[in-house]
């Protein structure tokens, strides 16, 4: 089946007007999120003049992943998605607008600051959530491998180009990246309003008791073995890999690369966060769901040696070059299986108790990654890291439910 416009490399999705309005929203306030997120350790560090002071408050963000994702998933399959998405983008603004006005007055304090990035963090799962839910409702099932496609590059793009805008921002004032910021989830906001269909089913019957509804969706993901091994398989993909961009930084300077080259070294990540998906869009009609997730978790393992191998810059560049679009292509095939297979009535919880267990081991990862590197160093932290992985690879591999696994029809 061609889903490509006839003429253009883009895909039929893009026709899709609600789509667009969807996907151009989500990449400005993407731009203003990167920008922001720059400038806001930048500020951290004007302000403290401690390091350990701006690592704890930037960790204050990252709460909301292992609090919010199960209560909020109940609520995401409650009430209306869309108003949820427009007031988590509103409440943004007003979060990020506070900062601009506190310089403006001499009134900023540590505990706003906390305060805004605990609050953002928080709205960021609310919209995110949401959102992953609501897609299904904006594109059709034949469009949606190449939406999570457009929204994964999008993102890509985002995180390509706005740290350096942040910068830029944040040489000309202080203010300015948090007052973008703010203006870009305003936008986003907006562009929702003008999206036509609504973004869950009519739901029947009264809501039943909190508790009771979180337990169907947990009990509907253990129930389906495909998706629970999914959901346990990238948990344990991320929790040796969340501390990358720490062992790349440690093994690029073990390189001799400078803070220019290491910023080189990560442009060349976004470039492949965007060929990633490219290829994700083209692969996905070609096999099937099984063989994909096969050869991808390999390719997500194998990665790995090269960049502990790497006698030089050059290599270590070219292996991320082919290392990022790899856990691209994993991780939007996931999405689209993901989607496709949860029923609309309850994607909320589902995916919610999906990104407790895939993310909820962050923090964990991050400070096993930063004892490792201390005590070993990058080639042996690797190393360290490889063998799990390698061992996730291979039980997936023998998983013949997986392995036959193919694209399920949408449930709604």
């Amino acid at each position: 089946m061609n889903i490509l416009q006839p003429g253009s490399w883009l895909p039929l999705v893009w026709r899709n007007r609600d789509f667009r309005l969807l996907w151009s929203g989500q990449f400005v306030s993407g731009l203003g999120s990167q920008a922001s997120g720059l400038a806001f350790p930048l500020l951290l560090l004007s302000v403290t003049h401690s390091a350990a002071q701006t690592g704890l408050l930037i960790a204050v963000r990252g709460l909301s992943n292992i609090v919010l994702p199960l209560p909020v998933g109940v609520f995401i399959d409650r009430w209306d998605r869309k108003q949820l998405m427009i007031l988590s983008e509103l409440g943004r603004a007003v979060a990020l607008g506070s900062i601009p006005l506190a310089l403006a007055t001499g009134h900023l304090s540590l505990l706003q600051l906390a305060a805004v990035t605990l609050v953002e963090g928080a709205l960021q799962n609310v919209f995110g959530l949401a959102g992953s839910a609501s897609l299904l409702r904006v594109v059709t099932e034949e469009e949606l491998g190449d939406a999570i496609a457009l929204g994964s590059i999008g993102g890509s793009a985002s995180r390509l180009l706005g740290p350096s805008i942040g910068g830029l921002l944040f040489t000309i004032s202080r203010a300015l990246p948090f007052l973008v910021d703010a203006v870009s989830y305003a936008a986003s906001a907006l562009s929702l309003l003008f999206i036509r269909p609504e973004f869950q089913r009519k739901r029947e019957g009264a809501h039943r008791h909190f508790w009771g509804e979180l337990r169907e969706g947990m009990s509907w993901l253990w129930n389906h073995p495909v998706l629970r091994f999914l959901a346990f398989l990238v948990m344990g993909l991320n929790f040796f890999s969340f501390g990358y961009q720490l062992i790349l930084i440690v093994r690029a300077q073990e390189l001799h690369a400078g803070a220019f080259e290491i910023g080189l070294l990560f442009a060349m990540g976004g470039v492949g966060g965007i060929l990633g998906p490219l290829a994700a869009s083209y692969l996905q009609r070609r096999f099937t769901f099984g063989t994909l997730t096969v050869l991808t978790t390999w390719g997500w393992a194998l990665t790995w040696i090269p960049y502990a191998l790497a006698p030089n810059l050059a290599t270590l560049f070219a292996a991320y070059l082919i290392g990022a679009p790899i856990v691209a292509i994993f991780l939007v095939v996931q999405s689209s299986y993901q989607l496709r297979l949860i029923p609309d009535e309850l994607r909320g919880r589902v995916n919610s108790v999906i990104l407790l267990v895939t993310v909820g081991l962050e923090p964990l990862s991050i400070i096993l990654t930063g004892v490792l590197l201390q005590a070993f160093g990058g080639v042996s932290t690797i190393l360290i890291v490889f063998v799990p992985q390698v061992v996730l690879a291979a039980l997936t591999a023998l998983k013949s439910r997986l392995r036959h696994a193919a694209p399920t029809r949408a449930m709604g």
